[in-house]
């Protein structure tokens, strides 16, 4: 077991276990990294997925950041509610989501409202449920760049849907938008190369339609493992998320990136079940169970391997279970930290290595008021 370090918590006696706790002052200085990195500020423009909660996203506020993304509407409308002033739903609404869409964005009109379409009914769709509602919608193409989840290929098609959502009444497409999240390899140089043959695509795309069309879209592009190979492109707007409280694959995949954990997980030695076997009380509804095992990494406990799952245990095999005792505090960094984010319905805010405050994870929820 480890001594005290950064991450340790003085009156974590008081805190039951399993718990998410944030650094606040580790959170600001991701973001003041991010915003280095960036180089222009007017560039960034954050996924919040990854954190969900309104006072981190004042934080990014507070530090200059105007421009947002996000997954839900749920994200959209925290983000409204705490003022931000450009949001775009990474998304393509459809059915009753449109419709969410739409009360969104007359619930919140001093926040601009974007989103996502892939194929002509879903625009002509949309263009209908606006124009009955008086209303405009800028909306950004969104290009499938070798992720193979959503998106339309960048080339002929997309250049046609380009067209015709100008030719609709009221939707305004303003863009292209392209997420390469199945970059990750690990050398930077290689990551490099592999962003720039994906780029090339969304880069050809948009200057026909600057050529042909007569019109510049915006690009936004990327998340945290190529936010690094797209700032250097002029004019292209990047959007990471994981950034904000970084993730133990980050880590290991991108360890050159400057990025700290600012997010981990508390929890607690519930059994000694023989030698090298213990068991604590991080189960599938405390961390992520979506990845391949370890999923987390101790901090405190770097010996302790996950082995074994379920809803409110998790089995650890280590060197000498006489090194550990029921009670003990394992400070933990997953592997993924966006699902987790969203097991938990408050994290407990650490200054100073005592729990000062509690943040509600409000996005967590699939609606707030819409």
């Amino acid at each position: 077991m480890g001594n005290a370090e950064w991450y340790s918590i003085t009156n974590i006696a008081g805190i039951d276990s399993p718990a998410l706790v944030l650094y606040e002052e580790r959170i600001k200085e991701n973001i003041r990294l991010a915003k280095e990195l960036s180089g222009n500020i007017a560039l960034l423009r954050p996924h919040v997925k990854t954190n969900k909660i309104a006072e981190v996203c004042r934080l990014m506020l507070e530090a200059g950041i105007t421009k947002f993304k996000c997954a839900t509407i749920a994200e959209a409308e925290m983000l409204a509610q705490v003022q931000a002033p450009d949001v775009m739903l990474a998304y393509q609404p459809i059915g009753p989501k449109a419709q969410r869409f739409i009360s969104l964005i007359k619930t919140y009109p001093a926040t601009h409202f974007s989103c996502l379409i892939d194929n002509r009914d879903v625009a002509t769709d949309l263009s209908a449920l606006a124009a009955a509602h008086q209303l405009t919608i800028d909306v950004y193409i969104d290009l499938n760049v070798g992720m193979n989840r959503t998106g339309i290929l960048p080339g002929d098609e997309a250049f046609a849907l380009y067209q015709q959502a100008l030719a609709l009444r009221a939707i305004n497409p303003i863009g292209l938008h392209a997420y390469d999240g199945q970059i990750k390899e690990v050398d930077p140089v290689l990551r490099q190369q592999e962003s720039d043959e994906a780029f090339a695509k969304v880069q050809a795309l948009a200057g026909k339609i600057q050529l042909r069309l007569g019109v510049t879209p915006i690009l936004v592009v990327g998340g945290s493992p190529t936010f690094p190979t797209h700032v250097h492109r002029a004019g292209v707007e990047c959007s990471p998320g994981t950034f904000v409280f970084w993730d133990r694959s980050y880590v290991l995949q991108m360890p050159e990136l400057p990025f700290q954990y600012a997010a981990l997980v508390v929890t607690r030695v519930i059994s000694i079940i023989d030698k090298q076997t213990i068991c604590t009380d991080l189960g599938h509804k405390s961390v992520a169970a979506e990845s391949p095992f370890p999923r987390v990494y101790f901090l405190n406990a770097p010996e302790a391997t996950p082995v074994g799952q379920s809803e409110e245990h998790m089995v650890l095999k280590v060197p000498d279970a006489a090194n550990y005792k029921i009670g003990d505090v394992l400070y933990g960094a997953p592997i993924h930290i966006c699902p987790t984010v969203a097991l938990y319905e408050r994290a407990l805010i650490i200054k100073d290595h005592k729990s000062v405050d509690e943040w509600k994870v409000v996005a967590r929820d699939r609606k707030i008021t819409i």
